[in-house]
C-alpha cells in the first residue's frame, strides 16, 4: 500500500514537473518573441515565396538629400490630402501598418511630438501600408492608439515612389524646402526620433524665411 502511494506520489510530482517545464518554455518563447518584436524591424515580404531580407544600419538611405516625392491620398474621413498642402513646413512621412508591432510603439511618441512642435509648423502624416486591411480596421487601430494626425490610405504607388518598403516602420523627415533630410527604417528610440524632428525643423529655416 505504501509502495503504491509512493509510486503514485512520484508520478504526480513528475507530471507536475513536466507541466511546469512546458509552461516555463512557452513563457520564455513568448517573452523572446515580444523582445524580438520590440527590438527588431518588421520584415515586409516583397512577393509570395520570396524571403525578405533585413535592412542593416550600414545601408545608405536612398532618399536622403532628395526632394520628397509628392502624393495626394485620401484620409480616413474621405478628404484628399497632399504633401504639397504642407509646403514650407517640416513634415514627417511615416509608413506603418495595423499588423506592425513596432509601428504601434512609436505612434504615441509621434502624437506627443506632433503637439509639442506644432507651433513650429511640424506635421506628421501616417501612410498605411495595409494591402488587405479595410478602412474600418485601420480606423479602429488608429483610434485605439490615439493618434490625431492625418492617417492616409495608400494606393501602392507612393511606396514605390519612396524607393519601396523593405521594412516597417519607415519614416522620411522632410524639411521646409521639401528635401528628405533623414530616413529611418525600423523602430528607433524616442530620443532618436525627437532628434530627427529637431533636425528637420531646423533644416531649411533660413531659406524658407527668405522666400
Amino acid at each position: 500500500m505504501k509502495r503504491s502511494a509512493l509510486v503514485f506520489g512520484v508520478m504526480i510530482v513528475g507530471i507536475a514537473l513536466l507541466l511546469w517545464a512546458g509552461w516555463h518554455n512557452l513563457r520564455e518563447r513568448r517573452l523572446a518573441m515580444q523582445r524580438a518584436q520590440e527590438n527588431h524591424v518588421v520584415l515586409v515580404p516583397d512577393k509570395a515565396g520570396d524571403a525578405a531580407q533585413p535592412t542593416t544600419d550600414t545601408e545608405q538611405p536612398h532618399m536622403r538629400g532628395k526632394v520628397a516625392p509628392g502624393f495626394t491620398l485620401t484620409d480616413l474621413e474621405g478628404k484628399k490630402v497632399s504633401l504639397s498642402d504642407y509646403k514650407g513646413r517640416p513634415v514627417l512621412v511615416n509608413f506603418w501598418a495595423t499588423w506592425c508591432g513596432p509601428c504601434k510603439v512609436e505612434m504615441p511618441w509621434f502624437e506627443e511630438f506632433q503637439k509639442q512642435y506644432a507651433a513650429q509648423g511640424f506635421q506628421i502624416l501616417g501612410l498605411t501600408d495595409d494591402a488587405d486591411a479595410g478602412k474600418d480596421t485601420i480606423t479602429k487601430v488608429a483610434h485605439r492608439i490615439g493618434v490625431s494626425y492625418p492617417i492616409l490610405l495608400t494606393d501602392g504607388k507612393v511606396q514605390t515612389a519612396y524607393g519601396g518598403l523593405d521594412v516597417l516602420p519607415m519614416s522620411f523627415y522632410v524639411d521646409r524646402n521639401g528635401v528628405v533630410v533623414e530616413e529611418t527604417a525600423g523602430l528607433g528610440s524616442k530620443d532618436e526620433i525627437e532628434a530627427h524632428i529637431k533636425k528637420t525643423i531646423a533644416s531649411g529655416t533660413a531659406l524658407a524665411v527668405g522666400q
